[in-house]
């Protein structure tokens, strides 16, 4: 059972309070849970200047899916001290992270400055929205998340290995830009398979240089 807290404040769980009594760490963690609010004020410049985070989703069945987020700067905006959105772009079809919260709409969110090493942890009830008044405001997006927080707070950065941006990515949404068509779309395997109107059934749409394999 959770601990009571304070509004946006985290509550832990039996298996946290558990390892946290192992290694003599409860009197931390309580000390750092009373960090986390639900109030992203002072957090507005630095989620609004982020180019990417990473989402944590967890369907009906309790099966979780961690994907990456990218965009331009300013591609997830705090609405108001408690709500923060972001776009949803085309990605492989498969929808893993929308379906999720159409199921279960608990999702985990972690934005890091990877230059400076500051992360920020958000917890919220997300919405997923084909028709929000934001969709227009957002070049090439296919909806709009809208995440009610239940907890922010900043996380320690100690092994936050350096990162500096080289360039941006080509596919990301621009207005007055097009964006190429990914390479594996054109792979022959995925003949038939393609939604309607998607520019890789057009013939002489741009694409990019392939992607290194893993």
């Amino acid at each position: 059972m959770a601990d009571d807290g304070l509004q946006g404040a985290l509550q832990y769980n039996e298996g946290q309070r558990d390892l946290q009594d192992r290694f003599d760490t409860r009197r931390l963690a309580d000390k750092l849970g009373q960090v986390s609010s639900n109030d992203l004020s002072g957090y507005r410049r630095f989620i609004e200047a982020v180019d990417t985070f990473f989402l944590a989703t967890v369907d009906d069945r309790g099966q979780p899916q961690c994907s990456h987020k990218a965009g331009d700067p300013g591609f997830v905006r705090v609405l108001d001290e408690h709500t923060l959105t972001f776009p949803s772009y085309d990605g492989n079809g498969m929808f893993l992270s929308l379906g999720n919260m159409a199921v279960n709409p608990a999702v985990g969110m972690l934005f890091m400055d990877f230059e400076g090493g500051t992360r920020l942890r958000v917890n919220g009830i997300a919405s997923v929205l084909l028709d929000d008044p934001l969709l227009g405001t957002y070049t090439g997006a296919q909806a709009v998340v809208r995440v009610a927080v239940t907890a922010a707070f900043p996380n320690c950065r100690r092994y936050v290995h350096p990162r500096h941006r080289v360039d941006r990515s080509p596919f990301v949404p621009t207005a007055g830009e097009e964006p190429p068509v990914p390479d594996w779309k054109l792979d022959p395997w995925f003949d038939g398979t393609l939604a309607v109107g998607d520019p890789a059934n057009e013939p002489g749409h741009p694409s990019a240089p392939a992607m290194p394999e893993f």
